[in-house]
């Protein structure tokens, strides 16, 4: 039986990989702080810390001896250097869960990196962020996501040889327990009764890679118990990418909502919605082809079927605060006065 060490896990994709790994006859144990105990999770072991205090659980993990570490939520370096210490010797290889924010692309749609758009779909060899931390602006240095960033991470996972290490790019995940309630902003509308959803006109066309949560844990699980991993980096993401238009159009099918996505120039789109700090003519899109072909990856559950249990989820799971300025359904109708708007 194949024993799986996993950092983190009780929170989103970690909730949907645990079972994941069960199922394929791992024995797993979770150290994560104990903030959360979500109903539902399967049985396994548990150690509970702060993942500063990493190193002082070595005689734990030595007694468990796992096979594999599952690295949910590295966040900066720091995080990357102390796994090391803790399982060079203890762990036979180690998969890490990375971002596509690694990518140059990112940088340019973010206006961070003054060049033309990088094509289309990227390959794990696209070229990768020359400025490090892009969240730097947004966090004060006490904050851990002050030093986030997933390329340090993976230079250093990927240098340890004795641990072999397998990375995984993943894309925007959306499905039930998403704290980011990625379809939120346009489901919303649709459930106020909003007959038209206004978009930048540059970012109709613009398109991003995504995934289902219960599709990128499967992918995960490939990763853990498939050893031809071992020292490969993993773009994962749907096959396509929808237009941005294409994806609320899509939320609005399943839902039900017969409206339309309506583009406006920039100048005519109300403040609420602006978003002049975006290159719209840099999409995120990847391409798949190394997992499919070198893992068998393929999703378990069709976008329809993924789409319809998200959207019962954010249902069920409306934010309790919204962000009244996100919402000014009086300005959006003023933007749009020879439509017939509004519930």
């Amino acid at each position: 039986m194949r024993r799986v060490l996993v950092i983190g896990g009780t929170r989103f994709i970690g909730l949907r990989t645990i079972p994941l790994l069960l199922e394929a006859g791992c024995e797993v144990a979770v150290f994560h702080r104990g903030g959360t105990e979500p109903e539902g999770l399967p049985h396994v072991q548990h150690l509970h810390a702060d993942r500063a205090d990493l190193l002082s659980f070595a005689g734990q993990f030595e007694r468990f001896g796992p096979d594999v570490v599952l690295d949910m939520v590295p966040i900066a370096r720091a995080d990357a250097v102390d796994t090391v210490l803790a399982f060079n010797g203890v762990a036979g290889r180690l998969v890490a869960i990375s971002s596509q924010d690694v990518y140059l692309a990112y940088d340019v749609l973010r206006n961070r990196a003054q060049q033309p758009p990088v094509p289309q779909p990227m390959t794990e060899e696209a070229p990768l962020r020359e400025q490090l931390y892009p969240y730097r602006d947004l966090f004060s240095p006490d904050s851990r996501m002050h030093d986030y960033d997933k390329i340090p991470i993976e230079q250093t996972y990927l240098a340890e040889p004795d641990l072999p290490a397998t990375i995984l790019r993943l894309p925007a995940v959306y499905g039930p327990n998403d704290y980011q309630h990625r379809p939120f902003p346009y489901l919303k509308r649709m459930v106020d009764g909003r007959r038209s959803i206004i978009l930048d006109q540059r970012g109709v066309d613009w398109r991003w890679s995504r995934t289902y949560v219960d599709n990128a844990a499967s992918a995960i699980t490939l990763a853990v118990t498939d050893p031809r991993a071992a020292g490969r980096i993993y773009n994962v993401a749907e096959p396509s990418a929808f237009r941005e238009k294409e994806w609320i159009e899509a939320i609005g099918n399943t839902y039900g909502w017969h409206g339309e996505v309506v583009g406006l120039p920039p100048e005519d789109i109300p403040d609420h919605l602006r978003d002049d700090e975006l290159n719209f003519a840099q999409s995120l899109v990847v391409e798949t082809g190394r997992i499919r072909e070198e893992l068998g990856y393929r999703e378990r559950i069709g976008f329809e079927e993924a789409m319809g249990m998200t959207l019962q989820w954010e249902l069920a799971n409306m934010p309790d605060e919204l962000p009244p300025h996100r919402f000014d359904y009086q300005a959006e109708d003023a933007a749009l006065p020879d439509l017939t708007l509004g519930i």
